[in-house]
Parts: structure tokens; C-alpha cells; sequence
């Protein structure tokens, strides 16, 4: 009786299996119900990334440091960018069919021109399993040129070009013009930049590249844009033609710090100011300021070109005075501070000459100062305006006999002793070749900038400026002390961190 009550127990247990259908996995053997495989033996023998490739190209153009993103486009994708892994998993066939779960970057050398990819992939087979599998893709990087760097090479590979022009003896717009164009990467899309007498060709593959260009122009200094075009070719069955544009672009020759006669017409629509001026900024307008008054008159670059004038004197005309006394008047205008102050020439300093004049450095200088002027006493200007001026008695005062600019800083330093440094452009020789004299005032203007850069802290805050580490580690603090003096130096908060890595050109 005890042994026959568990059989009675477990004949329902019996007829219940026999009713399912068992099998057994033709691989493992492991009893299964309605399939011929294990999960387990599926795993190692189903292969989800069957028909995906293991190895593909891509091509590269070492010239823009482009990638082909088929069929004809070049984008640019940086290295273990997400750009690049999308262009990697674009390259890949039959990828769209399965689920990817994660996708990196397996470090490769630089030189060996591969890259690896780590890829995990999901997809489902039989009775919905779900299987994951990760594996490995090399792409072999082929350099390729892109159809603009071919162009590059031939005669015909622009389609327009900016000349920009301004006609001054000094290249200090220019410098500044560049620095702007550097901030705002408004070179991006040039095919080459070549420098020419009196200003800078810029070159581009698309005539809408060159318009944008012109009209970042507009924003950073007041410029004349003129527009020509010349026939290349021309499909008459068609009637399709290509065409080379070219755009002359001229600079006001006006600069900072030049001495400027107005017509007296144009002096009395600005405020009725003093038609004998300094120019004192350069941006989308002329400023204007009279040092007599602390008057600003600001001139629409358009209403310039109606009636263009040239300046009277410019940078390479100023003249050293030593301050012997300085009277402040009390009145100011923003940071300018009018005085009265009493100079006698550097060069012939004994006392006996001195000189008068209002100036607006009232808070700047001090006796014994170093100042830079325009010395207007005995001076011949063959100009118009200037004639007029001196003939006309509207404005009830003579001309001044000095006109002060700015304060004069004497630099007993070297000019590459500075711990800050500017980029500068990957510029083309001309084919002109310049002599050493060209080369010296270049060199002579560059170095007026860099001073300008430290003197005027409304003209750094538009450029970028980096840390020369090498000059800082060089330069002791005993050494700067006893060079510096007085020169103004700018903050290492101002400074941006170090370019050295990059193929830059440094000051």
C-alpha cells in the first residue's frame, strides 16, 4: 500500500510531459521544447554580423584635411569626432539591418593610417531570441585630393577673389584687419591668400564665399566695394557661360592716430567741430576727436566716399616732445581728461623753445613725460583742406602750434621679449620681390602694432592674444623689471593658452 500511493501521484505528472513535444538540440544534446538549437549553442554558432564588412576605405585629402562623404561631398571631421564615427558607420553595408547598441574608437598610431572601430550589435533569430554580438571594423585611410585642392593646381582655380587695397605706406590696417579676420575664422573658406603692393588678394572656389567675406568687411572697417566679372567659357548649345568675379575692395586711407583736415562744409555737419582733427578709432566709421575740446564726431564711411580726403599726417610723421608742466582744465569726456600743457621738442631739448598746446591726455601725462605730436609750427602740408583752414576764420582760432597724440613709452627691451604673441595668416609671397627696405618698414610696422596692442586696451578686447609660454620661461622677473620701466603690460588673465601645436606663424 505505501509503495503504490506515489505511483498514483505521479501518472498525472506523466501524461502531462508526454502531452508536451520534447526535443532534444542537435548540437549539445540539452532537451528542448519546440526547437532544434539551445540559446547557448545559438550564441556561438548563429553569427548576426554575417554579411557586414570587416575592413573598408576612407578617403582623405591632406590638403583641407577633408574626408569624402560619398558620392562627391568632402566634410571635415576631426579625429574620434562624432563625425567621423558617423562617417565610419555610413560606410558600412548591411548595418541599417541590425540594431548597433555602442560604437568607439580603438586607439591606433597616427602615422599608421588606420582606424578602428569597437561595434556592438543586437539583432533577433528564431523564436524571438535576441542575440548581441561585438566585433571589430579597420578602415584604411587612402589620401585622395578633393576636386577644390585639384583646382588648387591649375590656372583657373579660383572662381573669385577680394582685392583688398588701401592706399597708405604702412601696413598697420592690414594688421589689425587680420587679427579680426583670425578671431572670427572669416578665412575659412579661402583657396589661397596672396599679399600684392598695397594690400592682400583672398581667393575662394565660390562666388558666395567671396560676398560673405565682403560683408564681414563691412562689419570690421569702412571699405568701397567695386565688382567686375570675365567671361571663362561659354556652351552656346546651352547657353550656360562661367564666369570669374573679382571685387576691389578699398580701405578709407585714414588711419588711427592721423592728423586730419576736414572740409569745412563737412566740419560743420558734424557738429560744427573743429575741421583740424585726430583720428582716433577705426571701426565700421571714422571717429573723429578735437583734442582742443574733447568734440567726437563720428563719419559714415558712404558719406566719405562722396567726398574722399587724405590725411594731413600719419603715424610715421610724429615727433617726441618732453611735458614741462601740465594744467588740468577740470572738464573730461569719458576717459579723456583735458589740459593745458607746456612741451619742448626731444630732439633739441634746451628749454628755449617750448611750445603750447590743449590735449586731451590730462590723466595720462605728467612733467618729465615723453609725449608723440604732430609739430604743425613751420610745417608745409600740400593740402586743400588745410589751405582753407588756414584761410577761414569761421572757427575764430588759429591753428595750434603742437598737437600731442599719445604718450611715448621708451622700450630699452627687445621687441621678442613679449610673453603674449597673435597669429598670424598663412600669407603668399607676391611676385614682386620685396627689398630690405620693404622688409624693414614691414617689420617696423608690425612692431608699432604690438605696441598699440599693449597701450590700448579697447583695441585688445577685438583680438585674440595667447601666452608665449618660451618667451615667459626666458624672461626673469629681475630681467622684466629692469627692462619694463613704465610700458604697459598686459594681464595673463587677457592672454588665451598657448598655440604651439598648431601650424601657426608666431610674432
Amino acid at each position: 500500500m505505501d509503495v503504490d500511493t506515489p505511483m498514483a501521484m505521479t501518472a498525472p505528472q506523466a501524461d502531462s510531459e508526454q502531452s508536451v513535444p520534447t526535443t532534444l538540440c542537435y548540437n549539445c544534446g540539452a532537451p528542448l521544447a519546440g526547437s532544434t538549437l539551445c540559446n547557448d549553442c545559438m550564441k556561438t554558432s548563429v553569427d548576426i554580423s554575417e554579411g557586414i564588412q570587416r575592413e573598408a576605405v576612407l578617403n582623405f585629402c591632406r590638403d583641407c584635411e577633408r574626408w569624402l562623404l560619398p558620392p562627391a561631398s568632402w566634410t571635415v571631421a576631426a579625429p574620434e569626432s562624432r563625425e567621423l564615427m558617423a562617417l565610419c558607420l555610413k560606410k558600412l553595408k548591411r548595418l541599417n539591418k541590425v540594431r548597433v547598441v555602442d560604437a568607439s574608437f580603438i586607439w591606433t598610431e597616427p602615422h599608421s593610417r588606420r582606424i578602428k572601430l569597437k561595434l556592438t550589435i543586437q539583432d533577433s533569430v528564431a523564436n524571438e531570441v535576441i542575440l548581441q554580438q561585438t566585433f571589430e571594423v579597420v578602415y584604411v585611410v587612402m589620401y585622395q585630393q578633393c576636386p577644390d585642392c585639384q583646382k588648387s593646381y591649375t590656372q583657373n582655380h579660383w572662381r573669385a577673389s577680394v582685392q583688398v587695397r588701401q592706399s597708405v605706406l604702412h601696413k598697420r590696417t592690414f594688421l589689425h584687419l587680420e587679427q579680426l579676420i583670425l578671431k572670427h575664422n572669416a578665412h575659412n573658406d579661402t583657396t589661397n591668400i596672396k599679399e600684392a603692393r598695397n594690400g592682400v588678394d583672398f581667393f575662394f572656389a565660390q562666388r558666395n564665399h567671396a560676398e560673405g567675406f565682403i560683408d564681414f568687411l563691412h562689419t570690421a572697417v569702412p571699405v568701397e566695394v567695386t565688382k567686375s566679372q570675365q567671361l571663362i567659357s561659354e556652351d552656346i548649345h546651352t547657353s550656360t557661360k562661367s564666369y570669374k568675379f573679382t571685387y576691389s575692395v578699398k580701405i578709407v586711407p585714414v588711419c588711427k592716430d592721423d592728423l586730419v583736415a576736414l572740409p569745412i562744409k563737412l566740419a560743420r555737419q558734424l557738429g560744427n567741430i573743429s575741421p583740424l582733427l585726430l583720428c582716433n578709432r577705426i571701426g565700421t566709421s571714422i571717429s573723429f576727436l578735437d583734442p582742443s575740446t574733447l568734440q567726437v564726431a563720428e563719419l559714415n564711411s558712404k558719406i566719405y566716399w562722396r567726398a574722399p580726403f587724405t590725411s594731413l599726417a600719419e603715424a610715421k610723421d610724429l615727433v617726441e616732445f618732453i611735458v614741462l608742466d601740465v594744467e588740468p582744465t577740470g572738464y573730461s569726456n569719458g576717459k579723456w581728461h583735458l589740459a593745458e600743457a607746456t612741451v619742448a621738442r626731444a630732439s633739441d631739448f634746451s628749454g628755449d623753445k617750448q611750445y603750447f598746446a590743449r590735449t586731451y591726455l590730462g590723466n595720462i601725462i605728467h612733467p618729465g613725460d615723453s609725449v608723440l605730436g604732430y609739430m604743425l609750427t613751420g610745417a608745409n602740408f600740400n593740402n586743400p583742406e588745410f589751405d582753407q583752414i588756414e584761410q577761414s576764420k569761421a572757427f575764430g582760432s588759429r591753428i595750434p602750434d603742437v598737437m600731442l597724440v599719445k604718450k611715448y613709452y621708451p622700450r630699452r627691451q627687445k621687441k621678442n621679449k613679449r610673453n603674449w604673441k597673435l597669429k598670424r595668416l598663412a600669407v603668399g609671397e607676391s611676385d614682386l620681390l620685396p627689398t630690405d627696405h620693404e622688409k624693414e618698414r614691414v617689420e617696423n610696422d608690425f612692431e608699432m602694432f604690438l605696441r598699440d596692442v599693449e597701450e590700448d586696451a579697447e583695441l585688445r578686447a577685438t583680438l585674440a592674444l595667447y601666452r608665449n609660454k618660451k618667451k615667459d620661461d626666458e624672461m626673469s622677473i629681475a630681467e622684466t623689471d629692469m627692462t619694463d620701466g613704465e610700458v604697459p603690460k598686459i594681464d595673463m588673465d587677457e592672454l588665451l593658452d598657448d598655440f604651439d601645436d598648431l601650424d601657426i606663424h608666431d610674432n
